[in-house]
């Protein structure tokens, strides 16, 4: 934050009753500050560690191998052909396996 040295200062005397000021319009606006949120609606957005979630469904979407596509034979990812280090005995090994 930028200091403007040509300003007026305050005297310690104007400063306590700026202060006091601002803590009253701060106790007054405390409650201005507060939203209103359905705390049942807000409950039911957080997942506990644990949770029954075995009413709930998943969805995924499995797309097809693509031709630029390999499955390190080591850590089981899906990789792109750049990623191939190595093919031993037709296992393809990505770059972080092959060693």
């Amino acid at each position: 934050m930028a200091t403007d040295y040509d300003a007026p200062r305050k005297t310690e005397e104007d400063v306590s009753e700026d202060s006091i000021e601002e803590l009253k319009n701060r106790r007054n606006d405390k409650n201005s500050g507060k939203v209103d949120e359905d705390e049942t609606e807000a409950a039911e957005s957080f997942e506990l560690p644990g949770a029954d979630l075995s009413h709930e469904e998943l969805t995924v979407r499995v797309l097809p191998r693509q031709a630029d596509e390999f499955t390190c034979a080591s850590c089981f990812l899906v990789r792109h052909r750049s990623q191939l280090a190595e093919e031993r005995n037709g296992q393809m090994y990505c770059v972080d396996c092959a060693g």
